[in-house]
């Protein structure tokens, strides 16, 4: 693990007491049948029917795992690198006796056998900590089975550039979609280093991993607005804020 992937773990551990903290409000949300995006549910539908064995790559506080099991999945390994988050989702699982584990691993280089899984799942702030985008994607290729899916539902590659103001759209001056990438000044923990992915670099690792593209959808509306009554206008429909794929490994 590199200096920057390990100052951003350090970052990561300190937000993921959250999980901790808050583990009753998130008890009471796992009993909901809302956990995943409506978008979600439908695109993961045909899959789930079939009863798979999910890997979630980045499961953070593991809500998103006990939503996959309720909406069909056999079971859920989840891969997080930090041990507060894993330790937290772990426990939320063993209460609600659900099939969901998890293991604490660096992304890519995660520590399960090839063709493991049916269905590897993502997103919702993952991606932007991949330094290394192509070698995230050849792990997931090895990871899935022939014949099973990866599904992302993230953020749209372009938030980084929208402004949060709340009277009109603007773009970031210090920002560009074509950047490496930049420090998170919004991050809970402040100073996270976040690596920028276009689309296209996205959709060109899956496939050049050998993962054929099913779907590709963008949407207005971001996976996440903060708690605090923001509401940005560039949340109002004119710009993309978020998308999801589903690929097929061949």
């Amino acid at each position: 693990m590199d200096e920057v992937v390990a100052g951003n773990r350090v970052v990561w551990e300190q937000a993921s007491t959250k999980h901790v903290r808050e583990h009753d409000e998130l008890l009471a949300a796992a009993r909901s049948d809302e956990l995943l995006v409506e978008r979600e549910q439908q695109l993961l539908a045909p899959v789930l029917a079939e009863r798979p064995l999910v890997v979630h790559l980045q499961s953070g506080h593991g809500l998103d795992d006990i939503g996959l099991v309720k909406a069909g999945a056999r079971a859920v390994v989840g891969v997080d690198y930090s041990s507060v988050a894993a330790g937290a989702a772990q426990q939320r699982a063993n209460e609600l006796q659900l099939p969901c584990h998890y293991v604490v691993a660096e992304v890519p280089g995660v520590p399960l056998k090839d063709d493991s899984a049916d269905l590897v799942y993502t997103g919702k702030g993952a991606l932007i900590w991949m330094r290394d985008i192509n070698a995230w994607a050849r792990d997931v290729a090895r990871v899935v089975r022939p014949g099973g899916h990866l599904f992302v539902y993230e953020a749209h590659p372009a938030v980084p550039l929208w402004s949060w103001d709340e009277d009109d759209v603007r773009i970031r001056p210090d920002r560009s979609y074509f950047a490496e990438s930049h420090l998170n000044d919004t991050y809970p923990a402040n100073g996270a280093r976040e690596w920028q992915w276009t689309l296209g670099q996205i959709i060109t690792a899956i496939t050049t991993a050998g993962l054929q593209l099913q779907v590709l959808e963008e949407y207005a509306e971001p996976f996440w607005r903060p708690q605090d009554g923001t509401n940005a206008a560039a949340w109002s429909g004119r710009l993309p804020n978020s998308y999801a794929l589903l690929a097929r490994h061949k």
